[in-house]
């Protein structure tokens, strides 16, 4: 690492919260150029995958007539076929088509009014969801549109535009860098001093206030971490708090979610959507689910003696034995 490198920090706003990155560049490099830059790669996702934006690749396919075959743009494409696969993967419990039922709850970019729907109501909205439903042409790289079905990629979006900046980084000729949207993670190289990025996982609000587990630190060579959990969005409702993650089988918000479940990946475009998925799941199946395949996944759930922490041996492996 030169002499005349530094640590910069960057900032910006993207898909409806921040992001920031901190790169080690040298004193002489043109931070406007590279804020720019990193800009453009975010606002690609938003351009394409928006649901917020009536103009979108996404936003046009969701209004597409029946039989209509889209050809969708390389990013586009790239977490499409990614949320498939998890889909399928998951056995549903993540579901890139549920907008509707998510909207049906208060939540998200078509959003109604924060209440319980009745069940009459959930099975009429949930007959138009179904990943199953989702055709993709590889050769010609086009979704079919069969009629009402309509994509929300907002539980995977996030982590693809971590995984485009650090690669748009890299092409730029910078060797270390931590990118984070909207809490999701990526960090690559090392810092000036030698060391690599280290972050705390993010947590409970109970862990913040009171240390019942010792803080869980990783160090990021080359991973991604995401983090999902009931401490972002939800509403009461005669008592009862609604998550805005909901579970495509049951069509309702998930009950009894972890309070946090945070996934380590190589990219962060699938840490961001298993994050998803294993918060659908619970922490006893989901944790039983990513024990048998490999994913390295933490779990924070509260119970009668307060919050119970889990994780899969594969994400006690990247734990930080030294952290400073």
């Amino acid at each position: 690492m030169s002499p005349n490198s530094d640590i910069a920090a960057l900032g910006g706003h993207t898909m409806g919260t921040t992001w920031s990155v901190k790169l080690v560049a040298p004193r002489s490099r043109d931070l406007h150029a590279l804020h720019a830059g990193i800009q453009g790669e975010l606002d690609r996702v938003v351009a394409q995958m928006s649901t917020w934006e009536s103009d979108s690749d996404i936003s046009r396919y969701n209004r597409a007539v029946a039989g209509h075959w889209q050809t969708l743009p390389d990013d586009f494409w790239n977490v499409l076929t990614a949320a498939h696969d998890i889909a399928e993967r998951s056995d549903g419990a993540f579901d890139p088509s549920i907008g509707p039922l998510v909207a049906l709850w208060g939540f998200g970019a078509q959003a109604g009014a924060q209440r319980v729907p009745d069940s009459a109501e959930r099975t009429e909205v949930a007959s138009h969801c179904g990943w199953q439903k989702l055709q993709l042409d590889q050769q010609a790289q086009s979704a079919l549109q069969p009629g009402d079905l309509q994509l929300d990629l907002s539980a995977i979006a996030k982590g693809y535009g971590v995984d485009l900046v650090s690669r748009w980084l890299r092409r730029s000729g910078i060797e270390a860098a931590l990118v984070e949207v909207g809490g999701e993670l990526h960090g690559y190289g090392l810092k000036p001093d030698g060391q690599p990025w280290r972050v705390l996982v993010e947590s409970a609000p109970e862990e913040d206030a009171g240390a019942e587990y010792p803080p869980r630190v990783l160090a990021l060579d080359d991973l991604a971490v995401a983090t999902s959990g009931d401490r972002w969005h939800h509403y009461e409702h005669d008592g009862v708090s609604y998550s805005h993650t909901l579970d495509p089988r049951t069509q309702a918000p998930v009950t009894r979610a972890a309070a946090a479940v945070t996934v380590i990946d190589r990219q962060a475009m699938r840490a961001d959507a298993w994050a998803t998925a294993l918060t659908v799941m619970g922490a006893e199946q989901g944790l039983a689910f990513a024990t048998r395949h490999g994913l390295a996944a933490r779990f924070v759930s509260r119970g009668p003696d307060g919050l119970q922490e889990m994780m899969t041996p594969t994400f006690q492996q990247y734990l930080d034995a030294n952290p400073q």
